[in-house]
């Protein structure tokens, strides 16, 4: 999941116009690059988009190997690497032409975003960490032991496009970016508790060790994905606690101007949204996905005036 959030906003330098990466088709909770953002940043904002959601592809579709999509990460990486050194694409030590030429699209309107905005590129890698680790653990079976443990992933998987979308607007201010995270880190979280049910079965576990403990919540349950009632206390307190880290950030709204303070009105309530259907269906999301539909957004419209 990549989550938009938007801050008070400055016109970035205008540049000249850049090839658009392919449009946007899989599934999403919240608007990426959508009508509501400032027209002169949705090429930057869909550039960061699809650098995001190609490295999450390489490491979660298809039938590769865990090495294999190591391997594909660590030459993606590279190529990040070669467009931030002003390196002509291509220059990267790839296996093949072919590969080259499907992340053109990616990597040549990225890297006018680089030298036009000066994003603060660690921040793309720190994504890509989140990735490799991702692989390492879904490889091994492995989950998070603890909470820290899981927002720290959450800290290189989702705050760096809440911290890039901000960089893009000129916002620097140090409780700007807090609750940028707390976002961000929410949406994160929203998704791990929406998509248990599908995560499970794929080898992916997000739900703490420690917390499965203090709810008396067997790992037997959780690969059998039984909704026991420790099961759902479990999931309704990780609920609780992302609506929180939620609450915290929303202020962040109110420092935006105009449309682009509209988009992240709309990415909240989405998110909030998705925590209202978990909770009506009783937080039993071992064996059911909660998704938005169309219907919802009237209510995320007018919960949004609201705010």
């Amino acid at each position: 999941m990549v989550c938009t959030n938007n801050s008070r906003w400055q016109n970035p330098p205008m540049h000249a116009p850049q090839e658009s990466p392919a449009p946007i088709t899989h599934y999403e909770n919240f608007p990426v690059a959508s009508l509501l953002c400032p027209a002169h940043l949705r090429a930057p904002i869909a550039a960061i988009y699809h650098f995001a959601r190609t490295a999450d592809d390489i490491a979660d579709e298809g039938d590769a190997t865990a090495p294999q999509r190591l391997d594909e990460l660590n030459a993606y990486r590279q190529a990040l690497i070669s467009i931030s050194n002003s390196s002509p694409l291509g220059s990267f030590d790839t296996n093949t032409n072919a590969t080259d030429a499907r992340w053109t699209q990616v990597f040549s309107p990225l890297q006018v975003v680089l030298q036009t905005h000066h994003l603060p590129t660690q921040l793309l890698h720190d994504l890509l960490d989140a990735f490799v680790q991702d692989t390492r653990k879904s490889a091994a079976a492995q989950g998070y032991t603890t909470q820290a443990e899981l927002m720290d992933y959450c800290r290189r998987s989702a705050n760096p496009v809440g911290r890039l979308l901000l960089h893009l607007y000129g916002v620097t201010d140090a409780l700007a970016l807090q609750r940028s995270d707390a976002i961000c880190s929410a949406l994160q979280l929203i998704n791990f508790w929406q998509d248990l049910s599908v995560d499970i079965p794929r080898g992916r576990y997000y739900l703490p060790l420690e917390d499965c403990k203090r709810f008396g919540v067997t790992s037997h349950d959780i690969l059998a994905r039984n909704q026991t009632p420790a099961a759902t206390q479990l999931i309704a307190a990780c609920a609780d606690s992302a609506r929180a880290s939620m609450q915290f950030g929303l202020p962040l709204v109110h420092q935006i101007p105009g449309r682009a303070g509209w988009e992240l009105r709309l990415v909240v309530q989405g998110g909030l949204r998705i925590l209202d259907k978990i909770a009506a269906l009783k937080f039993a999301t071992l064996n059911q996905r909660p998704t938005l539909r169309w219907w919802d957004l009237p209510v995320m419209v007018w919960r949004a005036i609201w705010m």
